[in-house]
């Protein structure tokens, strides 16, 4: 492979320590790595240490004759294939979207022609702030990518989504935009979150579904090359880079979107649909009757959009469902698997509560040839795994169909699974 060059812009904030085993992973996956270290920056971390690391001198003066004269800004980012700002603090992220150029970052940001990508770094409120999320949506817009942030124990105390990415999981975004993309030109349709159904214009038939899960799948796959649309439901975090997100609210919104998204090559239906709805919701509030009695209402099925891909005319090449099983989750997965007519289950056991909303799953897939224990992880890693399942399943699948047998081709697979049928 011809050696990649990385441009890292390291801004302030307590995770720019973070940056230096980033220089070193990236170093060793055999990329380039020249620097730029803002006055923030420098708070957290040294000039030398990062020169050490990159092997590379540190730019960080704007108007340093020296730096100008051997390598100025323009050029940084000229012999970058890939800038990525890590960590991409809320003052340098402002900057970007407002066009402004008052030190060496926010110029050579503003010069670039190069692809870009951020892992932001602050602390939640500052994440959720309005202002933020506005800018966080137009720097996308424009093509930027956004790694992160994760949910986790900030360093002032607090908890929640504003943490940066790990190092390992931003050299994985960084080499996978150039050299792994085993899914390109292939489409692909993921199914993500809950389900509303009306009882009333104030009231609704929901469930507890984040959409963490389908929004991992989503960004792997994107990140795997394949040209993916999301069809989510009402959630609280942000469509992945580089997916076509479409929200919808209801199951019958969600059946059409799905659709109308057909042919595609793969569909993963990880979505919590609500199987029920109302005949003929209320047009005003139901409001408690005089005798206190509740009300009673007359349901109908909802679409079942799993079953529907499975047996369309346009069936994707690869159809997977979820299971959310309380109790007997194993049993009820096969048999799931066998009345939708899919490809795969992913069957996961939700009595403890301890799924929903949480950042990680304990997944077993079901398929036709048995079933594999993944065990408990993270649910990119989740993602991870199922995005490997499905390159490996249909390369083979292409090999055999073009009269290939060769056992070489199989991807390797880090993940340690238990074959338990």
């Amino acid at each position: 492979m011809t050696q990649k060059n990385i441009l890292l812009i390291i801004s302030g904030g307590i995770a720019a320590y973070k940056s230096l085993d980033l220089i070193r992973r990236l170093k060793k996956d055999g990329l380039s790595v020249r620097c730029i270290l803002t006055k923030g920056g420098e708070r957290f971390v040294t000039p030398l240490s990062v020169s050490a690391l990159s092997e590379n001198p540190v730019y960080t003066d704007l108007w340093s004759l020296k730096d100008e004269v051997e390598m100025g800004h323009i050029r940084l980012s000229r012999e970058a294939d890939l800038i990525v700002i890590a960590p991409a603090s809320a003052d340098l992220i402002g900057k970007m979207a407002n066009g402004l150029a008052d030190d060496l970052a926010s110029t050579t940001l503003l010069a670039a022609n190069k692809p870009i990508m951020m892992a932001p770094a602050m602390n939640h409120e500052m994440w959720n702030n309005p202002s933020v999320q506005k800018i966080i949506k137009t720097l996308q817009d424009r093509g930027i990518t956004l790694i992160g942030p994760e949910e986790g124990d900030m360093a002032c105390g607090e908890y929640g989504i504003g943490r940066m990415s790990e190092p390992e999981d931003i050299t994985r975004s960084i080499t996978d935009f150039f050299f792994n993309k085993p899914l390109k030109g292939l489409k692909a349709l993921v199914t993500s979150g809950p389900t509303y159904e009306a009882l009333d214009p104030v009231r609704f038939i929901g469930n507890r579904s984040s959409g963490k899960q389908g929004h991992a799948i989503a960004s792997e796959l994107a990140q795997q090359g394949a040209d993916v649309t999301l069809v989510h439901g009402p959630v609280s975090i942000p469509p992945p880079p580089h997916v076509r997100a479409i929200k919808i609210e209801t199951a019958e919104q969600m059946k059409q979107a799905c659709e109308e998204a057909l042919p595609c090559d793969i569909a993963v239906c990880a979505a919590a649909v609500s199987d029920w709805r109302l005949e003929t919701p209320d047009v005003q509030k139901i409001k408690k009757g005089d005798s206190q009695s509740p009300p009673h209402f007359q349901f109908q099925e909802t679409p079942d959009i799993l079953a529907l891909l499975s047996n369309h005319e346009q069936r994707p090449r690869l159809v997977i469902g979820f299971a959310a099983e309380t109790e007997n989750a194993i049993s009820n997965a096969k048999t799931k698997l066998s009345k939708k007519g899919c490809d795969w289950i992913l069957a996961n056991d939700v009595s403890d509560q301890k799924i929903f909303g949480s950042d990680e799953t304990h997944i077993t897939l079901i398929s036709k040839e048995g079933t594999e224990d993944w065990g408990r992880q993270s649910k990119k890693e989740c993602a991870r795994s199922l995005a490997e399942k499905i390159s490996e399943s249909l390369s083979v699948a292409s090999q055999e169909k073009n009269g290939f047998n060769n056992d070489n081709s199989k991807h390797s697979n880090n993940r340690s699974k238990k074959e338990i049928g």
